[in-house]
């Protein structure tokens, strides 16, 4: 119980799953996996299809989850998501790094820009 507490499901825990909201089932999935009591969490794109007010809430789940002491590595299209929580952005593109460090600056920088926000470099 304490882990759907912590995933804001502990109201929702005998509703069938697939009546969850898309922002419950991702928060039930991230309970499956804290569940394996894990020291590292690997998230895959798990904002997409959130809204604002949906991807703002489960930052602030991954938020909570990384201050119990668990590293995260977390695969994401979307930036704001990432630069709200992460300490370090590593930027990769058809496979080959381009760009790592302060999540501020490496968004900054013009090819990332470029390719994952459509600015072009020399805007």
């Amino acid at each position: 119980m304490e882990l759907l507490e912590h995933c804001a499901l502990a109201d929702k825990a005998n509703r069938i799953a697939g009546s969850l909201t898309l922002l419950d089932r991702k928060r039930l999935e991230l309970a499956r996996a804290l569940a394996t009591i894990p020291r590292v969490l690997l998230l895959d794109e798990v904002a997409g299809g959130l809204t604002e007010h949906e991807c703002a809430a489960l930052v602030e789940l991954i938020r909570h989850t990384r201050a119990r002491g668990i590293s995260i590595i977390w695969i994401e299209h979307v930036v704001h998501a990432l630069v709200a929580l992460v300490d370090r952005l590593a930027v990769l593109h058809a496979g080959s790094f381009i760009a790592g460090g302060d999540p501020a600056m490496v968004v900054r920088l013009p090819e990332v820009r470029e390719i994952y926000m459509g600015i072009p470099a020399d805007a």
